[in-house]
């Protein structure tokens, strides 16, 4: 089943950056598709390939950070390629 899934990773700290940085890279290093905006990073793919790296690699953003939020939406659907009706 296909899904997509937005983040937005939020550490309650100075110096956020470098773990937001860290964490969209080790999201581009998987083989699945990828996209960027301000505000968040969306990840789109098979939920059994999506969902154990988004486990792996949110606990390991995790433990960079001493406190955080992380916001997450799931679609079950593949919506990569949407575009406005109007």
């Amino acid at each position: 089943m296909k899904i997509s899934v937005e983040l937005t990773l939020t550490p309650l700290h100075d110096n956020f950056e470098p773990v937001i940085i860290h964490f969209i890279k080790r999201l581009r290093a998987s083989n699945l598709k990828i996209i960027e905006n301000p505000l968040s990073t969306q990840v789109y793919g098979d939920y059994d390939e999506v969902m154990p790296l988004l486990t792996s690699e949110i606990k390991e953003a995790f433990e960079l950070i001493e406190r955080g939020l992380l916001y997450m939406k799931i679609v079950k659907s593949d919506r990569h390629d949407y575009e406005p009706h109007f």
